[in-house]
């Protein structure tokens, strides 16, 4: 039987394990009985077990108190999370034709439910009331902002406007879901369906033996045993251009990479964009503000466009004069080797690995046989231990969504179980690209003391069986990264899961996962476990003192790549009006508009810009890794200033103020809370070797 199939039939209730109680350890979901056939019925019971608790909730003869109306909504929709969460997991990390049908018939349903909630007037109407009299109510801190989360949430949602107003807005809801998905699914396809097959010696030039050997991992897994094969994985796609002595096919997998979403056909999504950009603006309108930009960002620390774009443009200048700076060195670099061509954005990385070795002497052919995915991991544990005092138990009895999942139990100092986390991390053509966290089960007390279930996931290349997967040092950052994350869920000590984990403002939310990151760089940290794979020894303190030094080599170029992504997100969406919007067009005249380096490329082009179509989650928002940046940056300096990387006293304000409490406070409350003032921008151009530069 095909997914298809399967997909076709629904499974009767009594075999659903969605609808059963989850027995098995910890209440981890079922994932070795879940079918594509469980989903929709289960969809169908949650939304509708859901739309009678809200009509219950609107429909309250008593007046309105938190207990009644808030406290009830927190309460509300328990299966329909629950199933929410699995199919998250399993259509991100490990999908199918028949999962992504069901994403697609769902993705506008969702946004019809939820419509239906957020603009029920009745239930509009008690929130007010509550909102109104908040200071009389007698609330915790806690109560105060989950109240104002709701208030907040349907004023932006459109609940106070005239019924004309309210069925465009969610009619334009609807068709923005369908379209977020389209877009995910058509960057998917285009990632399934390349490959460049490598298949003699001379067309593996340059390739060091870790990338030779995951290619020929990748090769045999998709059939081609003996053969190489690199994806459009970033992991796979990156390290080929580092290190791949043949220039044109370093063009030829750059432009495929590069043009993931814009092939023509039907995974194109040019079309997709413009109709997004249309609506979404129609949207900001109908709610009152003067573009999607302004609407998007009145929620979120940055507060206005303008905001944005100063940080974003003292950033810039520095940026670019110095990843001009590098590209003139390198196309000398190249000029000197023979190479009689202009330099261009294929060449970048291949050559900035040689003006690396000349200026550093460090190589990434070096670095990486030091960087083991295990002791990474480890290293990650270990931090989260001298910091937080958090202890991780590898447990192989919980099973996960595939073999390759890996499950451990979370316990605090006191010994008490914290949580549960999941690592997902190699690549695979069932996984979306990129690297992300989320949540099975969010930490909360309103219905007892709920412990999370936490995941990671990864999309590093797997070593064939037998050997060790080594990590670039970007690779073992991202992995710290989505690490900080996933402890922001662990670490969380709030009563109401609607401000618990990660649901924060979304310029906040990076400070947990960035502000981690540092301690992968510290010696202390890389001394004892960075152990090369074939020797045992630990990386030499020559080796180590280059590699730290190496830090702000291609700050330039990484920079520019990010903020050129960050300004073209911005401009999209502070158009008033965008009828017959040709993405390619704006893209190319907002890059000239800055000055864009020809041979750079944003870091995400539009028509692959998950962040931002897939979904928009960070629509208009794409500068938030670098506004958290600015707070990350200087969070780190605190522990700097005592002389020790994990001072306890700051590491306890840290877990209070930031890891633990969630979105129960104001984000700018919570940082003066941790470290007595807000931070200027200074620490984030030192990081990145970028204070002394002229623009």
């Amino acid at each position: 039987m095909t997914d298809q199939d399967q997909a076709a039939k629904p499974a009767p209730d009594g075999d659903n394990p969605l609808f059963q109680d989850w027995q098995g350890a910890f209440g981890v979901p079922p994932f070795g009985r879940t079918k594509p056939d469980h989903f929709m019925p289960a969809f169908e019971r949650g939304f509708a077990d859901h739309d009678a608790e809200i009509a219950a909730i609107a429909g309250e003869a008593a007046e309105p108190t938190f207990a009644n109306t808030i406290e009830v909504m927190e309460r509300a929709g328990r299966l329909l999370d629950r199933v929410s969460s699995v199919f998250g997991v399993l259509s991100g990390a490990h999908t199918n034709d028949a999962l992504l049908a069901i994403e697609r018939e769902l993705s506008p349903r969702r946004a019809r439910h939820w419509n239906g909630i957020l603009m029920n007037a009745a239930l509009f109407q008690r929130v007010v009331a509550l909102f109104v009299a908040r200071e009389r109510l007698g609330l915790t801190a806690e109560q105060s902002r989950v109240l104002e989360r709701y208030h907040t949430m349907f004023v932006r949602a459109g609940a106070g406007l005239d019924p004309v107003k309210k069925k465009r807005l969610a009619e334009i809801n609807e068709r923005l879901a369908a379209l977020g998905t389209a877009f995910s699914q058509n960057v998917l396809a285009d990632e399934q369906s390349y490959t460049l097959v490598l298949e003699t010696e001379e067309e593996l030039a340059g390739l060091p033996d870790f990338l030779r050997s995951a290619a020929r991992a990748t090769a045999a897994e998709r059939g081609l045993t003996g053969k190489h094969v690199i994806t459009l994985s970033r992991s796979s796609v990156e390290p080929f251009l580092q290190f791949s002595a043949r220039r044109d096919l370093r063009e030829k997998v750059f432009r495929a990479w590069i043009a993931r979403g814009e092939n023509g056909g039907q995974t194109d999504n040019r079309a997709n964009i413009a109709e997004m950009v249309v609506l979404r603006a129609e949207r900001a309108k109908l709610l009152g503000y003067a573009t999607f930009a302004h609407y998007r960002l009145d929620d979120a620390m940055a507060k206005t466009p303008e905001a944005v774009r100063g940080l974003l443009d003292r950033v810039w200048k520095p940026a670019r004069a110095r990843a001009l700076a590098d590209r003139d060195a390198m196309q000398a670099l190249a000029q000197e080797e023979g190479g009689n061509f202009r330099f261009a954005a294929w060449d970048w990385r291949y050559y900035a690995e040689k003006l690396r070795k000349i200026r550093c002497d460090l190589d990434e052919a070096a670095v990486k046989p030091y960087l083991q995915l295990h002791h990474i991991i480890d290293a990650a544990f270990y931090t989260a231990y001298k910091l937080f005092g958090l202890s991780f138990e590898r447990r192989k009895d919980i099973q996960g969504w595939h073999p390759d999942v890996q499950a451990f139990e979370v316990n605090g100092a006191d010994g008490s179980h914290r949580g549960l986390f999941f690592g997902d991390y190699f690549a695979r053509s069932s996984k979306r690209s990129g690297a992300w966290m989320t949540t099975l089960r969010d930490q909360e007390k309103l219905v007892g003391d709920i412990r999370p279930l936490v995941v990671n996931v990864m999309n590093f290349n797997k070593a064939p069986d037998g050997q060790p997967t080594l990590l670039s040092f970007d690779d073992a950052r991202t992995l710290f990264h989505e690490f900080g994350h996933a402890l922001h869920a662990l670490l969380s000590d709030v009563t109401y899961p609607s401000v618990a984990c990660t649901s924060v403002l979304t310029d906040w939310v990076e400070l947990p996962s960035q502000l981690y990151e540092h301690w992968l760089e510290q010696p202390d940290v890389l001394r004892r476990f960075a152990i090369h794979y074939r020797d045992g020894h630990s990386m030499p303190e020559d080796f180590l003192k280059r590699l730290l030094a190496a830090r702000t080599f291609n700050q330039g170029f990484a920079t520019v790549e990010y903020v050129a992504s960050a300004l073209v997100d911005l401009d999209i969406h502070t158009l008033a009006e965008a009828k017959d919007f040709d993405v390619t067009a704006f893209e190319k005249d907002a890059l000239d508009r800055i000055g864009m380096p020809a041979e750079i490329v944003m870091r995400h082009r539009p028509t692959h810009f998950a962040h931002v179509f897939s979904g928009g989650g960070y629509a208009s928002a794409y500068y938030s890794y670098m506004w958290s940046e600015v707070l990350d940056a200087d969070a780190f300096a605190a522990f700097e200033e005592t002389g020790d990387i994990f001072d306890g006293g700051t590491a306890k304000k840290l877990h209070d103020h930031v890891y633990a409490a969630g979105g129960s406070r104001d984000p700018e409350a919570l940082y003066t809370a941790f470290r007595g003032r807000l931070p200027t921008p200074d620490a984030l151009l030192k990081r990145r070797g970028l204070a002394d530069v002229p623009a």
